[in-house]
C-alpha cells in the first residue's frame, strides 16, 4: 500500500499568547483534513533572520493528509486565512514579529516554483527550527530536491 500524500506546515509565534496560538492554529489545520494532524512538540527557538530585538519564537511542525481534490495552491490559501483570523497582521517588514506564521514546507513530492508559492520550501533543510520538529514526527522524510532525511539534515546543523 502507498504511503499517504503528506504536506508538512511549519507553525511560528513570537507576539501574542503564543502557545495559545499556535494550538488554535492545529485545531483549524484539522479542518482541512479528514485525517488525524500529527504535530511535533512547540519548541522555544531564537529569531533567525529577524530585526534587532526580535523575541525568541514558540516553533512547531504539522503533518496533514490533503483531501485528494486539494492542491498546494489551494492549501497556502488556507493557511493564509488561519493567519489573518488568528490575528496576523502585515506591515512588510520582513521577518518581522507575529502572532502567528504558517508556511507550507512539502506538499508531498511536488515542487513549485511560482510567484505565490516555492516548494519545497526554499530555506526548510537549513532552519534547524523547522528541522528539529519536523525531525519529531517525520524523521526519514526527503524534502524533495535534497538526497537526505529530515533527521540527517538537522544531524549536520547541530554542533
Amino acid at each position: 500500500m502507498p504511503s499517504p500524500l503528506l504536506a508538512f506546515v511549519a507553525l511560528g509565534s513570537n507576539l501574542g499568547d503564543s502557545r495559545n496560538l499556535l494550538l488554535r492554529a492545529v485545531n483549524r489545520l484539522q479542518a482541512l483534513t479528514d485525517h488525524p494532524v500529527v504535530v511535533s512538540d512547540l519548541m522555544q527557538t531564537e529569531p533567525v533572520d529577524c530585526p534587532p530585538g526580535s523575541p525568541p519564537f514558540l516553533n512547531a511542525v504539522a503533518a496533514i493528509q490533503p483531501r485528494l481534490s486539494e492542491t498546494p495552491e489551494h492549501l497556502l490559501t488556507s493557511l493564509q486565512q488561519i493567519e489573518n483570523e488568528l490575528g496576523r497582521r502585515r506591515s512588510g517588514v520582513q521577518n518581522e514579529a507575529r502572532t502567528l506564521d504558517l508556511d507550507l514546507i512539502a506538499f508531498g513530492t511536488e515542487v513549485r516554483q511560482s510567484p505565490v508559492l516555492t516548494l519545497p520550501h526554499p530555506r526548510a533543510h537549513l532552519r534547524g527550527f523547522v528541522l528539529k520538529p519536523m525531525a519529531q514526527i517525520a524523521p526519514q522524510f526527503v524534502l524533495p530536491g535534497q538526497s537526505r532525511t529530515v533527521q540527517e539534515l538537522l544531524n549536520d546543523l547541530l554542533p
